[in-house]
Order: C-alpha cells, then structure tokens, then sequence
C-alpha cells in the first residue's frame, strides 16, 4: 500500500491530495488572487488528513510540485515537503509543474491529441511544454516570448491550458486550437504521477533537492511614499 501527500504551490492554487495507491481519497484547494500559501498550506494537510482520520506519520511518500512557478510560492511547497520527509523518513517525489497539468488538460478534454500547460511569466512570455497522452513531453519546458508560432509542428486537436493561455490566444488561433484558462495546478492531477515514481523508486535526494524555478528571481523594486 502506498499513501501519497501531493502538494501543489506553484500557482496562485493552494492545492493538496492524499492518495491510496494512485486512486485520490480526498483534496483541498483554493485559488485566490493573492498568494496565501503560508497561511493555508499546513491548514488544508491538518484537515485533510484529520477529513480521511489519517496521520502524517501514515504517509509512505510526499510529493511535491517542483516549477516552474511562483519563486515564493515553490520556496513554501518544496519546504513543507522536505520538512515532512526528513524526520518521517520517508521519500520525497517532485513533478514538474506543466507535467501534471497536462494530464489535467486531458482530464477535461479527453479527445485533445495534445496538451499545452501555459502559466503566465508576465508580460508575453510563458512557461510552457507539449505533452501527448502517454505523457511524454514533445516540446521540451521552457520560458518562450510568444512572438513566433512554436506550435506549428502540432497537428490535430491542441489544447492550451493555464494562467498563460488566454492571452497568447490572439497570437495562436487556428481550427483545431482550444484555449482554456480555467486549467490550473492542482494537487489532484499529481496523484497517478507520484504512484508511477513511487512504483520505479524515483526519488529526490532531499537535502539537495531545489525547486524548478527556470529564470532567476527578480525582486521588484518598492514605490516611494508619496
């Protein structure tokens, strides 16, 4: 048996699941416009796990969403997971961020050939990945400026899910292209994810393990008081 904690921080969605041998018993999320991810994410584990009566020290693994995303957001998930496994002793699994949400792409668009995750980067630019259904990924991950179509190679249905899809959608319109900016990150989603990496005993070294941050952070600079 394998009890897995998923925990998702990337995006503005405070997501968490617990699952049972790749099979969701239960999760909590909330999306809100303002980060509030310190203060909701050891809430949303407490209750879920109090919701199935499970415990953390039932746990055999956590996984965590790894990035690219929220410089803060990503700082906060990545500690709690290690901080679990470190004196549970148990293994930390990572999954990056457009990975899972291109299995929730399918999940709500089951007939698409392919899956686009797009989460915003600001201004033009987005993180962004195409995945096909057995989940491999056929346009690498990486921050594109959308100035050019680079989805060109895809034929057949294309779906772009995410933070990043709408406002690329001008640029990217065609027949078979469905943009759809109500797929976010969800902790729900890393569920059979974690069980295959728990099952091939891919593991995190969890001293070392970093989150997938891409681009390095930048600090914006404070307003004057007028």
């Amino acid at each position: 048996m394998a009890l897995i904690l998923c925990v998702e921080t990337a995006t503005r969605n405070c997501s968490v699941s617990v699952s049972e041998n790749g099979q969701l018993m239960g999760a909590i999320e909330l999306e809100e416009t303002a980060y509030s991810h310190a203060e909701k994410l050891h809430l949303f584990i407490r209750d879920l796990l109090k919701d199935l009566k499970l415990t953390l020290q039932d746990m055999d693994a956590i996984a965590v969403s790894k990035g690219p995303g929220s410089y803060t957001g990503l700082r906060i998930g990545v500690s709690a997971a290690k901080g679990f496994c470190v004196p549970l002793k148990i293994p930390l699994i990572s999954i990056a961020t457009p990975e899972h949400m291109a299995a929730g792409i399918f999940r709500k668009h089951p007939n698409a050939k392919w899956a686009a995750p797009m989460l915003d980067a600001r201004r033009m630019e987005v993180y962004c990945a195409v995945y096909d259904k057995h989940g491999s990924a056929q346009l690498p991950i990486d921050a594109r400026i959308i100035e050019e179509d680079f989805f060109s190679q895809f034929s057949g249905q294309i779906v772009f899910g995410g933070d990043g899809a709408e406002k690329c959608a001008e640029f990217l319109q065609g027949s078979e292209r469905t943009f759809d900016g109500t797929i976010q990150a969800s902790a729900i989603d890393m569920v059979q994810l974690a069980y295959e990496k728990f099952q091939k005993g891919s593991f995190e070294d969890v001293a070392y393990f970093e989150p997938y941050y891409l681009k390095d952070f930048v600090a914006g600079k404070p307003k004057k008081l007028l």
